[in-house]
């Protein structure tokens, strides 16, 4: 995982209370030191992890909501890794590999002696069902088709170890979707069933070759990962080549920041995730490790629902760019773990190309566009055009951090030249329907992490994520037919050079029509107490347990 990054404390660190949380040990407060100062790997023990929110389903190409991802990540194996550091590939379940010329079919071997963890043999055949389901989903059970996956045909088990897919255009990121969580390999009973028995209360069900299984699954508030003893088909770079080091890693739902903090601070927790940026110092100042691995993706930010009426003309759009300070925001609510966006991609993504200049801060700019727009300000403060106020939605994004912190610093500059930006609360019983409707949500806060040119394509194609609502849910219409052409360029275009161009051509695409304001490069942002070693993340800051150890001498 990448290096972490430290935060320097600005805070002496608080006395923490002791916090009664319902099923975690009490343990001897950790004494201020760096985990990284470890000797040999200890085996055993118990791994109290907090987690903020719970998880929701376990279906992996619907697994991309972080809880569940991390469920996911360390229950089932994947046919090839992707080392999260170099983003390079090597040998997991499938010893080797090829492809031809034009990405149109891909070869696997598939390892001898792995099981999954009901004895069953992983084998080319139950390969083969696990892609065919998430290649093609099966709308009849609810199990969707996995946004990882383009151009998917059809799968050809040739023997015993060796499985073919075909695919009816060139798709060039299907190794790397094999090395995600949404391609997760899961036993042939577990591909048979329905989306809802992929929900909460069947975690234990959920079948995989992976180091750990789930046990004692209580709905809403959390799980147990248990190691596999047996397991021994680890990729070559891991740390930990045999069985994992813990016995058991309980997850605990605790949705509070300062609960979460405070009963790692309090030694009540080994691990937790989601530490908020106000919190950092707090916990660094005492002597806590804080890692935040990138999610090497499409940063978090505002998708412009350009199909809304008052924001289909380019100059409001570019308005509201012009009026809001990314640059405070990032200062004011987040930490050096939270680099201010110069992309809609990472830097740390593959394909990045700078298009900051596009999103520069200008006040001044954004009262003339409004002004050319027809929006003159009223006696309120709030501009008005034809008798209507230029009032706009956005989404409080829960899974994001301190999304409704940020929305709200937003509203604030966004009023200063005249726009009032409302927030719809997450917990709103209308949320789900309002934020599929431009006409209710024209502004929608979001990210997606994924280390692989066709995660732009995932956030905005008509078909995947389409957080700019270019298809109108209403009637299917799409509203920039050039848009989707231009991803659909970047999921299936063969030649490596050609397709980082292609990616690059979107990101420029986006910013010159003003559809994008991204605020912040997003991590995964964990803290570990002094006796947690080993700590790493997949390539989009998902935890792996793998190879973690605890020594509470």
């Amino acid at each position: 995982m990448p290096k972490p990054r430290r935060i320097l404390a600005g805070l002496a660190a608080a006395t923490v209370l002791a916090i009664a949380l319902a099923g975690c040990s009490a343990n001897a407060s950790p004494a201020p030191g760096s985990s990284t100062e470890a000797g040999a790997p200890v085996t055993g023990g118990t791994l109290v992890y907090l987690e903020h929110q719970t998880h929701t389903g376990l279906y992996p190409p619907g697994a991309g909501f972080y809880p569940n991802g991390g469920i996911v990540n360390n229950i089932a194996d994947r046919l090839v890794y992707q080392d999260p550091k170099t983003l390079e590939f090597e040998p997991w379940i499938a010893s080797k590999w090829e492809s031809n010329a034009d990405a149109t079919e891909y070869t696997f071997t598939i390892r001898d002696g792995v099981t999954f963890s009901d004895g069953t043999p992983l084998d080319a055949a139950v390969v083969a069902k696990n892609f065919d389901l998430y290649g093609l989903g099966d709308p009849a059970r609810g199990l969707t088709v996995s946004e990882a996956i383009n151009n998917y045909e059809s799968s050809e088990v040739v023997d015993k170890n060796t499985v073919k897919f075909h695919f009816s255009a060139p798709s060039p990121g299907f190794l790397q979707a094999t090395s995600t969580i949404n391609s997760g390999l899961l036993s042939d009973k577990t591909l048979d069933l329905t989306f809802e028995k992929f929900g909460p209360g069947n975690a234990a069900n959920i079948i995989g070759s992976g180091p750990f299984t789930v046990e004692n699954e209580k709905i809403g508030t959390g799980l147990d990962l248990v190691a596999r003893k047996d397991y021994k088909w680890a990729p070559k770079s891991w740390s930990n080549q045999g069985r994992p080091y813990l016995d058991r890693i309980q997850i605990t739902v605790t949705p509070e920041a300062s609960v979460r903090v405070g009963a790692l601070l309090a030694g009540q927790a080994g691990l937790v995730r989601n530490v908020e940026a106000q919190d950092e110092p707090q916990v660094t100042g005492a002597g806590f490790e804080v890692f935040a691995p990138q999610t090497n993706g499409v940063n978090n930010g505002l998708s412009l629902r350009f199909r809304n009426e008052k924001l289909s003309d380019i100059r409001v759009r570019q308005a509201l760019i012009a009026g809001i300070d990314r640059a405070e925001l990032v200062k004011t609510i987040y930490t050096k773990n939270y680099p201010l966006a110069t992309s809609v991609l990472s830097k740390t993504a593959l394909g990045y190309v700078n298009t900051e200049d596009k999103f520069a801060y200008d006040p001044k700019k954004a009262e003339t566009l409004l002004d050319e727009a027809g929006w003159k300000l009223g006696s309120n403060g709030i501009r008005e055009k034809d008798g209507k106020p230029l009032t706009l939605v956005v989404n409080e994004a829960a899974p994001q951090p301190r999304s409704f912190d940020a929305l709200t610093l937003v509203s604030q500059q966004l009023k200063k030249v005249g726009v009032d930006l409302q927030i719809l609360k997450a917990d709103a019983g209308t949320y789900a329907k309002a934020i599929q409707d431009a006409d209710q949500v024209q502004i929608y806060h979001s990210m997606v992490g994924r280390a692989d040119l066709d995660v732009i394509k995932s956030q905005f194609y008509s078909k995947n994520r389409n957080t700019l609502l270019n298809r109108d849910n209403s009637d299917q219409s799409i509203g920039d037919p050039k848009l989707e052409e231009l991803l659909e360029a970047v999921a299936s275009t063969a030649d490596p050079k050609a397709r980082i161009e292609a990616s690059q051509t979107v990101q420029k695409y986006l910013a010159d029509e003003a559809y994008v304001i991204p605020f912040f490069e997003e991590p995964q942002v964990f803290a570990a107490a002094t006796y947690v070693h080993g700590f790493a993340s997949e390539s989009v800051g998902r935890p792996s347990f793998d190879g973690v150890w605890i020594d509470k001498k």
